[in-house]
């Protein structure tokens, strides 16, 4: 890292936290190969100097990337770059935008919508709102280096997050602009499914009507309980896998 990175760190106009771009700026000299899988980073000192943060926006920017997989700390000897194999899909919620970075890849989007209508009875009841409320629908086509993966609709409740219908969703993560404005989710239920691929989405994924896809309902909730954003995504069968793990609770062998 050097100067030239440091300062557009510091210059950057995003509205998110500091060590959330601290995060991302370790993460990209990751998946660039600046910092290499097994290797040791610089010295916390010497990366507070590098890039012209304090010590504790370091430490959670480190900490958060270890816990998506992408370091690993070794107490007493400093914090290293995790290895291919350590770097799974975690058992955690991650936005789309944190699941490519970890995994090297370059996340972008292309909009298809972002506008506010009045929410249906049907949606009222899904949010736990009024019928009429607004809210914030986009849809996107999700790219991973330049290859559509899937198409992603989704809604919020504009007033949870006013402030998502300036941000630029062609690159922006849409939970990180719900967090930057305390609508974080922090719990998510989730069902996939197989279908054939609805008309409409079928050219975006550069499939024809019919084929199979994996369609993955989910709806997220913050700390406070409220459901803050509810999106259908519609992946590719032959582009995108879910890795889980179950233990057994107990009883007979």
């Amino acid at each position: 890292m050097n100067v030239e990175t440091k300062a557009a760190l510091l210059a950057s106009d995003s509205h998110e936290p500091l060590w959330v771009r601290t995060a991302e700026v370790i993460e990209r000299h990751v998946s660039e190969g600046t910092f290499a899988p097994d290797r040791r980073l610089p010295t916390e000192r010497e990366l507070c100097d590098q890039l012209g943060v304090s010590r504790v926006t370091l430490r959670r920017a480190l900490q958060h990337l270890v816990e998506a997989g992408v370091l690993r700390s070794s107490h007493g000897r400093g914090w290293y770059v995790a290895a291919r194999s350590d770097r799974e899909w975690p058992n955690s919620l991650e936005s789309f935008t944190e699941t490519a970075r970890r995994k090297a890849l370059v996340p972008t989007s292309k909009v298809l919508r972002a506008e506010v209508k009045e929410a249906s009875l049907d949606e009222a009841d899904e949010f736990g709102v009024a019928a009429g409320t607004e809210l914030f629908v986009l849809e996107r086509v999700r790219m991973l280096d330049g290859v559509a993966i899937g198409v992603d609709a989704s809604r919020v409740v504009l007033n949870l997050a006013p402030g998502l219908v300036n941000a630029d969703f062609t690159n922006a993560s849409l939970i990180q602009e719900l967090a930057a404005q305390g609508a974080e989710p922090v719990a998510a239920e989730s069902m996939i499914e197989a279908r054939g691929c609805a008309e409409e989405i079928a050219e975006h994924l550069e499939l024809q009507p019919g084929e199979p896809v994996l369609v993955m309902s989910q709806s997220m909730t913050d700390a406070r309980g409220r459901v803050v954003l509810v999106s259908t995504i519609t992946y590719r069968g032959d582009r995108y896998r879910l890795r889980t793990s179950f233990l057994r609770s107990g009883g007979p062998t």
